[in-house]
């Protein structure tokens, strides 16, 4: 009885993120984890499902808008997940995108910088094509494996440069 007492009151665990909310083969391997979140995220614009595009991104995550230009100082920052859902809601969302499909994924997995955060990362390189616009190799995605799980960090966007 204590034993269930302990564990009710512990709380329930958190919910799946990222990839866990995803259906993926069992034995799905770290870039197909990381590949299926990346296309989930289009889809879920395309679906105009902002739980489901909310749970692939990791608490104190960022979008950031590179304007087409090298220089970071000149970048737009959505920041938090709060900042993130708006922007979802309120800029990609009345566009109604038919199709948002991101290509020529170039997957980099890191080992956990240091033994105290003990989180892999993943940066990923990719073209997309959201209706006729194509921006290639336009988007840069930073992806945390916590709890077995990949998650999105940060999008940043527009990084390709204007012609």
């Amino acid at each position: 009885m204590a034993a269930q007492l302990t564990a009710a009151c512990a709380g329930a665990p958190p919910p799946p993120a990222g990839s866990c909310t995803l259906p993926l083969p069992a034995n799905a391997g770290d870039e197909e984890a990381i590949k299926a979140v990346i296309h989930a995220e289009g889809q879920f614009v395309v679906d105009q499902d902002i739980e489901a595009l909310m749970a692939l991104w990791r608490p104190g995550s960022f979008v950031a808008d590179a304007k087409n230009t090298p220089d970071d100082a000149d970048n737009q920052y959505w920041r938090d997940k709060d900042a993130i859902r708006h922007r979802y809601v309120r800029t990609v969302f009345p566009g109604a995108a038919a199709s948002a499909n991101p290509a020529a994924l170039l997957v980099t997995i890191a080992a956990a910088a240091s033994t105290e955060t003990a989180l892999e990362t993943a940066t990923v390189q990719s073209t997309t094509q959201i209706g006729a616009e194509i921006s290639p190799a336009g988007d840069r995605w930073v992806l945390l494996k916590e709890a077995g799980c990949w998650s999105i960090e940060s999008l940043t966007y527009n990084l390709e440069a204007r012609p």
